[in-house]
């Protein structure tokens, strides 16, 4: 036990980055991988992506937990869509874990800038007509009822079938790239299935904490997960206490700001890897 310890203060400093990570991925209900990823690529270059993904996937998962256990206070999570989102995730999540140890360091790098790149563009085009939301209404097949705690009702529909497809393919690239999956969810559920901003971050996070639990499980049980446990320990420890703070400061934060807070932070990461990935 005390070996422990001591071995756990070399890592303490990693206590305020996972509290920033924390507290900013749950503002955005990105759940903090995007940001622990790359800074984790830049901090341990001599790791392996698998080691990377498996350490910055269990701290999204503290994250989210922490996360949605905020949001669910606030009756902003709309269960009965984030359960069936979870489940297709699953099979997703187990198979991008698996395939991590395939990807080489510069592929690994390369896939993650451009992801982070796209997404990021696609944040900042244009919203929909209301034409073109009347007609996404019209074939959509699930609608949802939201009431949070301040009253507010949120009432929205969205494609049932489009949505399940989605997040299949959100849970091998969480996975696959250790990033959690918010940064794709959230777009996704706010300009492709009409979900207001501060529903859509809130069903993310919890979402994620399904989801990057069961890519963790999968990254334990095939031993990747064996030399990071300190360093997760301690970042745990930061998004645990950030995650909290990040639900409140959404409740003051208008919609549109935390997309743009989002679209900014994945185009200056995905940059910055790209960057990595040159000098890989």
């Amino acid at each position: 036990m005390e070996s422990l310890v001591t071995s756990l203060q070399q890592y303490w400093w990693l206590v305020p980055l996972g509290f920033v990570a924390g507290t900013y991925g749950t503002l955005i209900g990105a759940g903090g991988g995007f940001v622990l990823a790359p800074l984790l690529l830049i901090l341990y270059p001599q790791d392996n992506p698998e080691n990377i993904t498996s350490i910055s996937l269990a701290v999204v998962f503290f994250n989210a937990l922490a996360g949605s256990f905020a949001y669910g206070r606030a009756k902003r999570i709309d269960y009965r869509s984030g359960l069936l989102f979870s489940a297709a995730t699953i099979p997703g999540s187990m198979l991008g874990a698996l395939s991590t140890a395939y990807l080489s360091r510069p592929r690994f790098n390369a896939i993650l800038g451009l992801m982070m790149i796209g997404g990021s563009v696609f944040l900042l085009l244009p919203h929909k007509s209301n034409k073109k939301h009347d007609h996404d209404c019209a074939t959509s097949n699930a609608t949802r009822l939201v009431i949070d705690a301040e009253g507010i009702r949120h009432v929205y529909a969205y494609n049932s079938k489009l949505a399940v497809a989605i997040s299949a393919f959100v849970g091998y690239v969480s996975s696959l790239l250790g990033i959690g999956g918010g940064i794709i969810h959230v777009p996704v559920l706010v300009q492709l299935l009409n979900f207001p901003v501060h529903i859509a971050t809130a069903t993310s996070h919890f979402v994620l904490a399904i989801m990057a639990f069961t890519g963790t499980a999968v990254h334990v049980a095939t031993g990747a997960f064996t030399h990071g446990i300190r360093r997760t320990t301690t970042l745990a420890i930061g998004v645990i206490l950030g995650a909290p703070l990040g639900a409140r400061i959404s409740q003051r934060v208008h919609g549109p700001w935390i997309i743009r807070g989002l679209a900014l932070a994945l185009g200056f990461v995905g940059v910055r890897i790209l960057i990595l990935g040159f000098w890989a």
